[in-house]
C-alpha cells in the first residue's frame, strides 16, 4: 500500500467515525428532536477549534455477539476546544452507537480528557445522552464509570465541571453530573433517575411517567438536582458558553474581567422607594439585583427551586461576582432546609473558584414547624453557616430591611468574617420581630391586663417602643457590626468600590487536612 492509498484510508476511517452508528440512527436521533454527538459539539465550541482525541478507538469484547459490531469512537466523541477563546475539554455521549451505552473503552476516553483537563488547568464540559452501562461488558463498565467518579471526586474545586442532559441519564449514569458543578437539562429530550418506572412499579407498586419520575421540571423545581432547564439542545449549548463567561478555567486563577460602559457611580433614585414601609409587604429582589448590576444583567441558578433565595451570577464594573438574595416575593424570604442547601451550594462553588460574593439580606428567621425539625433545618442550615465562614473570596454584604435572630448571624454577617456590611436606613436587626419580642418580655405584663383595648394599645405602644429602639441599622452600626449605613440609590456604587478594595485579599485560614462541613 503506497502513501496516497494510506491517505485514503485515513480520511476512510474518518469518515466512518464521523458517522458512528450510521446514516438510520442519525436520522432517529435527528426525528426525536435530537442533535447528534457531533453537532452539539460544533454548536458548543468556537468554529474550527476541536481537536478530538481517540477517533479509532473501539471496544474490546467479542461476547454476546459483540465481535463483529465495533464502531470506530465507540459511542462517545473526546478532545478539546475553545469557547471565546478559552480552551475546555469535552465529551459527548453518541446515542447512536449502542445507545451510547458505557463500555470499558468509552470510559477510558472520558478518563483521559478528564485527566488532561486538570494537568492543563481548563473546564470539562460533558454532553450525555445514554442508556447507560453496556450491559455485555458486566463488571468492566461499572469499573469504568467508577473512575470516571474518582476523576470528578478529585478534580472538584479544581476546575470547572459542567453537565448538559440531553438524553436518558438513568442508574449509575446519574452520578457523574451529580457530582459536577451544574447540571443543565433540556425539557423536551432529558430525563434522570437511579431506577426507571419500571423497576419503581416493581419494588414500591408506584405507577408513574418518565417525566413525573425524572423529567427536567422535577430536578430543577423540586428535586433541585439540575440548576437549569432549557427549551432544547441550542438553547443549551448557548447557556455553558454563557455560564463559563463568569467563572476562571481553574482555581488557581481569577475570574475573566471584561470592559464595562455602564457608569460605576450610576445612581438608582427608585431604589430609594423601593422597599414597602410595611414590614409584611412583600416586594421583589430581583429588581433589586437588576437595578445594581452592569447592565442588569443577571443569570440565575436554580431558578425555580426554593425560590425564597435567589443566587446567581452577575458583573460589577466587568467583575464577575456570585449573589446570594433573600426573596421577599416567596415565603417572605425565610430560610428552609432547600434555601439553605441552595445557597451553600453555590457560596462553595465561588469560593472554590475565586468569584466574590455580594449578599442582599432580609430574612425573617428560619422557617418553623416540625417538617422542618424532622428534615434537620439545623443542619441543613449549618451548611449555609459553614459555607459562609469558611469563604475566604471578599464577601460584601448589604442588609435591606429584616435581618432577624440566627438568620441574621447566618447570612455572611460580620462574625462570619463578612469582609464590609453594608445597611440601607429601612433594615431591622435584631433577634426577633417586635411582635415576638414583645410576647416574650412582656407576656405576663399582657395577660394581666384585662380591658381588650388597653391591651391592644398597651401592646401597640410596646411594640413600637422595641421598633424605635432595635428595628433600625443603627444599634448594630454602633457596635461597629456594620461599616455603613448607605443610601440605596448609591448601593450599586458602594458595592463596586468594596469589591474594588478587597481585590487583593488574601484569607489563608489555619493550616488543616480538609474541614468536615455537616453534610
Amino acid at each position: 500500500m503506497n502513501s496516497q492509498e494510506r491517505i485514503k484510508q485515513l480520511l476512510d476511517f474518518r469518515e466512518k467515525a464521523r458517522k458512528g452508528g450510521g446514516e438510520k440512527r442519525i436520522d432517529d436521533q435527528h426525528s426525536k428532536g435530537k442533535l447528534t454527538a457531533r453537532e452539539r459539539i460544533t454548536l458548543l465550541l468556537d468554529e474550527g477549534s476541536f481537536e478530538e482525541y481517540d477517533m479509532f478507538v473501539t471496544h474490546r469484547t467479542e461476547d454476546f455477539g459483540l465481535a463483529d459490531k465495533k464502531f470506530l469512537s465507540d459511542g462517545v466523541i473526546t478532545g478539546h476546544g475553545t469557547i471565546d477563546g478559552r480552551i475546555v475539554f469535552v465529551f459527548a455521549q453518541d446515542f447512536t452507537v449502542f445507545g451510547g451505552s458505557l463500555s470499558e473503552t468509552f470510559a477510558q476516553k472520558i478518563c483521559k480528557i478528564m485527566d488532561k483537563a486538570m494537568k492543563v488547568g481548563a473546564p470539562v464540559i460533558g454532553i450525555n445522552d445514554s442508556g447507560g452501562a453496556r450491559i455485555q461488558e458486566g463488571v468492566r463498565s461499572l469499573a469504568g464509570y467508577a473512575e470516571i467518579f474518582e476523576r470528578n471526586i478529585l478534580a472538584s474545586g479544581l476546575i470547572p465541571q459542567i453537565s448538559a442532559i440531553f438524553g436518558p441519564c438513568a442508574g449509575g449514569a446519574v452520578y457523574s453530573p451529580a457530582l459536577t458543578d451544574f447540571i443543565i437539562m433540556s425539557k423536551k429530550s432529558s430525563y434522570m433517575f437511579v431506577t426507571g418506572p419500571k423497576v419503581a412499579k416493581a419494588v414500591t407498586g408506584e405507577d408513574i411517567s418518565i417525566d413525573d419520575l425524572g423529567g427536567a421540571v422535577v430536578h430543577s423545581s423540586r428535586s433541585g438536582v439540575a440548576h437549569f432547564t432549557v427549551e432544547d439542545e441550542e438553547d443549551g449549548l448557548i447557556l455553558i458558553r454563557k455560564l463559563l463567561s463568569y467563572m476562571p478555567q481553574n482555581n488557581l486563577e481569577e475570574p475573566p474581567q471584561t470592559e464595562c460602559d455602564d457608569p460605576i457611580d450610576r445612581v438608582d433614585d427608585e431604589l430609594n422607594e423601593l422597599v414597602p414601609d410595611s414590614a409584611n409587604q412583600p416586594y421583589d429582589m430581583k429588581e433589586v439585583i437588576c437595578r445594581v448590576v452592569d447592565y442588569g444583567e443577571f443569570l440565575e441558578v436554580h431558578a425555580s427551586y426554593a425560590k425564597n433565595i435567589v443566587v446567581g451570577f452577575a458583573k460589577f464594573d466587568g467583575m464577575p461576582t456570585g449573589i446570594i438574595a433573600n426573596q421577599p416575593n416567596f415565603l417572605a424570604g425565610v430560610l428552609d432546609i432547600e434555601a439553605s442547601r441552595k445557597a451553600a451550594r453555590f457560596i462553595r462553588f465561588c469560593d472554590a473558584f475565586n468569584i466574590p460574593l455580594v449578599t442582599l439580606v432580609d430574612v425573617p428567621g428560619f422557617l418553623p414547624g416540625s417538617t422542618q425539625e424532622y428534615g434537620g433545618i439545623i443542619i441543613h442550615g449549618a451548611k449555609l453557616m459553614f459555607a459562609y465562614g469558611e469563604a475566604t473570596v471578599p464577601k460584601v454584604t448589604v442588609t435591606l430591611r429584616k435581618s432577624y435572630g440566627g438568620a441574621h448571624c447566618v447570612m455572611s454577617s460580620k462574625q462570619l468574617r463578612g469582609d464590609i456590611n453594608y445597611a440601607w436606613p429601612t433594615a431591622e436587626i435584631a433577634v426577633m420581630g417586635p411582635q415576638g419580642a414583645i410576647e416574650v418580655l412582656e407576656g405576663k405584663n399582657i395577660s394581666e391586663i384585662e380591658d381588650p383595648k388597653a391591651r391592644k394599645e398597651y401592646v401597640s405602644k410596646k411594640e413600637e417602643e422595641y421598633r424605635t429602639k432595635f428595628a433600625n441599622p443603627y444599634e448594630a452600626a454602633r457596635y461597629g457590626y456594620l461599616d455603613d449605613v448607605i443610601e440605596p440609590r448609591n448601593t450599586r456604587f458602594r458595592i463596586i468600590r468594596a469589591l474594588r478594595s478587597l481585590a487583593t485579599k488574601k484569607d489563608p485560614g489555619p493550616l488543616k487536612k480538609h474541614s468536615n462541613i455537616p453534610l
